[in-house]
């Protein structure tokens, strides 16, 4: 099946999140419809479980059926089409397989940016071992791009990542050698810059950006990934859009003020106003 497209039928890119619901609204969905509309995308989502949380941490977690998940998606992919779509926080097995089943349905894996995320900030766990193995087996060989940062790429992989560059290369082969067509090992647990590993098959890259001292990082994996599919959405190579998405987070982190007790939001219409690109090499 030919994949909707929004900005061929309405002349308006529009980017699809498929996630969590995040109360204090600074991850999940939320973050992800404010980096959309920051960067000039229609945003529209699937909520696949509503959780109640704040910047001190996660309270609780209800989760969508995976029928209803699939009708979400049905729904917005018929009407408005998408030309760009992320994954985040998928629950449980069921709801994994049931995101795959669509993404193949309607052709969405070349638009398709996979946040695959497995622990909160606060360390609870967003998605258990029979979810992750589908997702790993279901999902990523779909994917346009991965974007695994340091736990959940040895959680992926079944062994650690050591915080080193070198290594750091080989854990993003191997996780593109699981079949997505492009990786970004995320930096931010790292010690020392915020370096990111790209690898494509054809391109490996270090991005770069300084490390920021903030506790206004609630939601920057989402927002990175969001930050990625809506620049594919306008049309950009992931290698593009991945380097558009290094320096939209760094601007949105640095341009934060303090918000609740604990890991507050990043400012995401602030960074889109700012000037800044990332350093890559």
């Amino acid at each position: 099946m030919t994949r909707p497209s929004g900005r061929e039928r309405w002349g308006r890119a529009v980017a699809l999140t498929i996630a969590g619901s995040d109360s204090s609204a600074g991850a999940g969905i939320q973050a992800d419809l404010k980096t959309f509309q920051a960067i000039g995308v229609y945003g529209a989502s699937a909520i696949s479980a509503l959780t109640a949380q704040n910047t001190l941490g996660v309270r609780g977690v209800e989760e969508a059926s995976p029928e209803i998940v699939a009708a979400q998606i049905d729904a917005v992919v018929e009407d408005l089409g998408v030309d760009g779509a992320k994954t985040g926080m998928l629950a449980n097995g069921r709801v994994v397989h049931a995101v795959a089943d669509r993404v193949r349905r309607w052709a969405l894996g070349d638009v398709l940016v996979v946040d695959p995320v497995i622990l909160a900030t606060d360390g609870t766990r967003l998605l258990g071992e029979s979810g992750l193995r589908i997702l790993v087996s279901e999902l990523l060989p779909l994917a346009a791009v991965v974007t695994p940062n340091l736990p959940e790429a040895a959680a992926i992989l079944g062994h650690v990542v050591a915080d080193d560059d070198d290594e750091l290369r080989r854990a993003a082969r191997e996780l593109r050698e699981l079949g997505p067509r492009a990786v970004v090992l995320t930096g931010g647990h790292r010690v020392g810059p915020a370096r990111d590993v790209y690898v494509d098959g054809r391109t490996e890259e270090l991005l770069d950006a300084e490390r920021v001292a903030t506790t206004s990082t609630h939601g920057t994996g989402c927002t990175f990934s969001a930050a990625i599919a809506a620049r594919i959405a306008l049309g950009d190579e992931a290698i593009d859009a991945v380097r558009y998405a290094k320096g939209f987070v760094t601007r949105a982190i640095e341009l934060a003020r303090p918000l609740g007790g604990g890991h507050g939001p990043l400012a995401h219409e602030a960074a889109a106003r700012s000037e800044g690109t990332p350093v890559a090499r």
